[in-house]
């Protein structure tokens, strides 16, 4: 059942939209926006595509980042008069890495109620189907070219995923910094998530070759954790079993154990078993 405008607390609401398929979206988000009084929009006309298809029909006013201090005084004329206003970025979740920051904080100090409506995120969306490890940082879009050796060499420290938006644009100018910085680390792009045409690379940075692929839009990417080496599971070579060969008339099969696994990261069991196997 919907619900109406006397039933929804007053306050600003930030409503996550889809961020491709207009069917990622809430039955919540949908009664929010559509009992709305004020709706603030990054872009109308992206918005409009959505609230067409939902018959939400509330005020919009754009709000992005080239006009978000001029507007402030404005929505919060309309938040201190009780009326219900919603901001929603043009997909995903607003405030991550879009306006409404300076929003936020304002209504934190005027003590107005602000309301999360959950829903899409491309963030999580991708971190859920990389397969690196679910803690992660999110950076944002790519670092800019003043702050990016310095970003990127901080980063490069962090044993945890890392997530960043990147223009397909950019990407392959970005390639090198990436391979330079993450080396030994896998990469997953993602690329019109959610949409008819979206496409997911996944591979190990070094191997990363991007000509067959057709980018565009805005992608996002997520890098892996740092290789472990302590837990890759080293086996017995030739060398080693050569070497095993000669001191096995030597040394005890206890003692070639120690000798062997001391520099490598070998199963004690395993060169224990092909000692006794050539003994």
């Amino acid at each position: 059942m919907s619900i109406n405008n006397q039933e929804i607390e007053k306050g600003l609401y930030l409503v996550s939209t889809p961020i491709g398929n207009l069917r990622d979206i809430t039955f919540r988000a949908i009664d929010i926006l559509k009992n709305s009084d004020f709706i603030l929009c990054e872009d109308t006309r992206i918005s409009k595509v959505l609230f067409n298809k939902y018959d939400i029909d509330a005020k919009l006013i754009a709000y992005h980042k080239f006009n978000e201090k001029k507007n402030l005084p404005k929505v919060l004329e309309l938040l201190d008069k009780g009326l219900i206003v919603s901001l929603i970025s043009d997909a995903g979740t607003p405030c991550i890495s879009d306006p409404g920051t300076i929003l936020i904080n304002e209504c934190i100090e005027r003590n107005i109620k602000i309301f999360p409506i959950p829903g899409p995120s491309s963030v999580t969306s991708a971190v859920s189907i990389s397969g690196f490890s679910d803690q992660f940082f999110f950076y944002g879009f790519f670092p800019e070219k003043k702050n990016l050796i310095k970003d990127l060499k901080k980063l490069a420290e962090l044993n945890i995923s890392i997530v960043f938006f990147v223009s397909s644009k950019k990407i392959r100018k970005i390639l090198t910094y990436l391979k330079d910085y993450f080396s030994d680390r896998k990469i997953l792009i993602c690329k019109e998530m959610t949409k008819y045409y979206e496409e997911f690379i996944n591979t190990e940075i070094n191997k990363l070759n991007l000509e067959k692929f057709e980018l565009k839009g805005e992608l996002t990417i997520v890098i892996s954790e740092k290789k472990d080496f302590r837990k890759i599971k080293q086996t017995l070579n030739e060398t080693d079993k050569k070497i095993i060969s000669r001191l096995i008339n030597k040394f005890s099969v206890k003692e070639i154990v120690d000798i062997i696994s001391e520099n490598k990261k070998i199963s004690k069991k395993e060169i224990y078993n092909y000692c006794i196997k050539i003994k």
